[in-house]
């Protein structure tokens, strides 16, 4: 049993893309072994639990929690508590939340690889979207860059223009409100760019479709229930 001079742990755990199944063993042991989880959205990391035959008890932890709240868990990481940090999908503070946590615990006085009175922060990997894609795409070589989310608004005219300046393959995220309008941008751009459009990963409904951006924008509008779900995708320009 953990006591108040006992370390405290933040686990910051990978969870499914899309497949429930796609989890660690070590990270279903942190969940279970946790004082709690902080997590995303409850009903999705609930779900999640449940399907293992896990019982714990969840809070919620997003891109808008308070000072508040990042004090009550640096003060419950001090008194040793064991803690699982999880997003609704991949990792955390990757495209996530969770970089707010991490750069307040890692600037607390006398930070040298532990937290506070001791505590540390452990990394429990597992899916990732950007290499899930990767694996299906074909595209040769182990270099590539990644973008994260497309801009929503400002800045989203230059992100398009600059993929030009990009000797290796591009990679990037997109949401199912804006794919028509990134094919759009990238046709008019890099029209004879190579496209490869990941959709759904891990889910029913995967699929990786190549082309150029104004034939996949074709498929798109021609196919409106493709134009559901999460996107990953690689762009090549210029050979």
């Amino acid at each position: 049993m953990k006591t108040a001079d006992s370390p405290g742990t933040l686990s910051v755990v990978a969870t499914p893309i899309g497949n429930l199944e796609d989890i660690t063993l070590r990270a279903l042991r942190t969940f279970r072994e946790a004082d709690y989880v902080l997590c995303e959205d409850t009903r999705v990391t609930g779900k999640l639990l449940s399907h293992h035959g896990i019982k714990a008890k969840l809070k919620r932890y997003d891109a808008h929690a308070s000072e508040g709240v990042h004090e009550a868990i640096l003060t419950d990481l001090e008194a040793g508590k064991h803690i699982a940090l999880c997003s609704d999908a991949g990792t955390p503070g990757v495209s996530d939340p969770g970089v707010k946590l991490i750069q307040r615990l890692r600037a607390q006085p006398h930070f040298s690889g532990k937290v506070g009175l001791g505590a540390r922060i452990e990394a429990i990997p597992g899916p990732s979207a950007l290499t899930a894609a990767l694996s299906l795409s074909g595209i040769a070589g182990n270099q590539f860059t990644f973008l994260g989310f497309v801009p929503q608004k400002k800045g989203r005219q230059t992100f398009f223009a600059e993929l030009g300046g990009h000797v290796q393959p591009v990679i990037f995220f997109e949401s199912t409100h804006r794919i028509l309008k990134t094919l759009e941008a990238l046709s008019s751009v890099h029209g004879d760019a190579q496209v490869t459009m990941a959709r759904e990963l891990t889910k029913l409904f995967e699929e990786v479709v190549v082309g150029t951006p104004s034939e996949l924008l074709s498929y798109l509008k021609t196919t409106p229930a493709k134009q559901k779900g999460e996107f990953v995708i690689m762009v090549t320009v210029g050979g």
